[in-house]
């Protein structure tokens, strides 16, 4: 099986699908007819432009119920790029034990990534945590815990999910505005979830992981919306040059040796 089949949000998909009493139609295609690996149609497939490449950060989705059913779904997307990306459903009377399993593992220093205005003050972090760790003991990988829903459905999951109270909030303070035209929210301001997860990559000290995620999501743009208007793909676009060049980047960066002494 291939690899991009095998993340977590492709499995929270199969067992959300699992759970459905009738089949899930999405727009834009008969069913059946979209790719299992990146959910657009066969034609204007995407699979073979996944990027590849390390990043110390994970993330961490709660999802909406119906999200991982989305085409239009960007946590998909994290989840192809950034290999420690974790998926877990979200129901408002129970938490998956797997979950607090991983906000709890001391490798990681989980972040709640939420807007600041509407967090009391003393929860509000702008930055990461000064890494400390004791003598002998690696620092804490950070950790981004997103809440992957439509903005009324992630207001209702930040009040109503207890065990995400003892979290620090990290509030982004990017001035941009979303460039996610797949979905739109009701405010400019208000980013998809990839663009908040290459914000965090950003934060994190992970440029060309954040920007090669900025990428991604502009080529699966691109070729979600020319299938939804029956267009061809140019590979040669703007677009698509900014991620092979990044990937060109990333495959330099994995290949350099340390200098010998």
């Amino acid at each position: 099986m291939p690899h991009a089949l095998q993340h977590a949000v492709s499995r929270l998909r199969t067992a959300r699908l699992a759970r459905s009493s009738k089949p899930f139609l999405a727009r834009g295609g008969p069913r059946g007819e979209r790719c299992a690996g990146c959910r657009l149609l066969p034609s204007h497939c995407l699979c073979a432009l996944r990027p590849v490449l390390p990043t110390r950060a994970g993330v961490c989705l709660i999802m909406a119920d119906i999200e991982p059913l989305k085409p239009s779904n960007t946590g998909w997307l994290i989840a192809d790029v950034v290999a420690d990306t974790f998926a877990f459903g979200w129901a408002r009377t129970a938490v998956e034990p797997e979950l607090l399993a991983l906000l709890a593992d001391p490798q990681w220093q989980p972040y709640l990534v939420f807007p600041g205005e509407f967090v009391a003050p003393e929860r509000v972090v702008t930055d990461l945590l000064p890494a400390s760790p004791p003598d002998g003991q690696l620092a804490k990988r950070p950790l981004f815990v997103l809440l992957d829903a439509t903005w009324p459905e992630a207001r209702k999951m930040f009040r109503k999910s207890p065990y995400l109270n003892a979290l620090p909030v990290l509030s982004l303070q990017s001035e941009q505005l979303s460039r996610y035209r797949l979905r739109r929210s009701q405010r400019e301001t208000h980013f998809c979830t990839s663009e908040v997860a290459a914000l965090c990559l950003e934060l994190a000290g992970e440029p060309l992981a954040a920007q090669t995620l900025e990428a991604y999501l502009d080529v699966f743009t691109t070729h979600y919306l020319q299938a939804k208007q029956q267009q061809p793909v140019d590979s040669e676009d703007a677009v698509h040059r900014r991620l092979r060049g990044l990937g060109s980047a990333a495959d330099a960066a994995a290949n350099e040796t340390p200098a010998q002494p």
